[in-house]
């Protein structure tokens, strides 16, 4: 796509295997930019998540879109590995316009209702590492090459609000890797501005990823069967709707006037006039602060 908005430009997606950051490449490669993605499962080797979906199936679908899609397996918690590929998107295009902070895979280790001496440790110090600690070394390495030129964007991809997470997230470990990103979104918007360049902290809602759907066993043709199992189902958004998110964020020239913000999917719908997939406009945060938290009469249809 030679006429994109992003044409020209360069994003790099850590931890694009599935989920948000899958569709976040997608929607960045149809407004024609340039994407790497990145992570640990790829078609021939998969990660500690143990799921199918691959990286090299994401640059393709990347492609597919109208934009370039380059997969490189990349464990972000190796600087080493992440040096090197900056390095490769250095040699190969002397920028970096986008970088998208969404290494996550730190599900599968959860466990709720249990007191933070009762977890088990490993598993909790996993999460940080994979929450916290991936992002701040792909931004030591990666930022350098992003401020070279003025308009950089930093996407920092979290679960929940600022203001959602103010209630806590029934595992301390959780809540604080689900917390940090907010924290770093600030810390770098106030790092960047000298040189042109805005960071935030973006949220899905109640997300359709891969492994929601397998977990109530459905597909995203018939994920409402789901809401006989779990009600709140029914404020559910696919991944897309991260995508158009931050696609909206990487082409708006005024993007800066977010910077250092907490933002949600609906948020940012709202403000940008973008849809779901299936053309809704889901405002999880909304449903569950006014109806689920807060007694409100309405149900899911009503924020959509």
């Amino acid at each position: 796509m030679d006429d994109g908005p992003l044409s020209g430009k360069v994003a790099l997606v850590a931890g694009a295997t599935r989920g948000a950051s899958r569709a976040t490449a997608v929607e960045l490669g149809r407004c024609g930019a340039t994407v790497y993605v990145t992570g640990r499962t790829t078609r021939e080797r998969r990660s500690e998540v143990n799921r199918p979906e691959s990286i090299e199936e994401t640059a393709e679908l990347v492609t597919a879109a109208g934009g370039t899609g380059i997969a490189v397996p990349t464990d972000h918690l190796q600087p080493d590995a992440v040096r090197a590929l900056v390095e490769r998107v250095d040699r190969a295009h002397g920028r970096l316009d986008v970088l998208v902070n969404g290494v996550w895979g730190g599900d599968h280790l959860l466990e709720f209702g249990k007191k933070v001496w009762e977890l088990r440790l490993a598993d909790g110090l996993r999460m940080l590492r994979l929450g916290v600690e991936a992002h701040l070394v792909t931004s030591h390495l990666a930022l350098p090459l992003l401020i070279r030129r003025p308009g950089g964007l930093v996407v920092e991809v979290t679960d929940g609000t600022a203001e959602f997470n103010r209630r806590y997230r029934e595992n301390l470990f959780f809540d604080l890797a689900k917390n940090a990103p907010h924290r770093m979104a600030f810390g770098l918007s106030q790092e960047l501005a000298r040189y042109g360049g805005t960071a935030v902290s973006l949220t899905p809602g109640f997300l359709r990823s891969e492994e929601m759907l397998d977990h109530f066993g459905v597909s995203e043709g018939n994920w409402r069967d789901a809401v006989a199992v779990d009600p709140h189902f029914a404020i559910a958004e696919s991944p897309t709707y991260a995508g158009r998110a931050v696609a909206a964020l990487a082409t708006d020239p005024a993007v800066a006037r977010w910077a250092g913000r907490s933002l949600s999917t609906g948020q940012l719908a709202r403000a940008y006039g973008f849809t779901d997939a299936d053309g809704s406009r889901p405002d999880a945060f909304g449903y569950f602060r006014d109806v689920v938290f807060g007694g409100k009469a309405g149900s899911a249809r009503d924020y959509r």
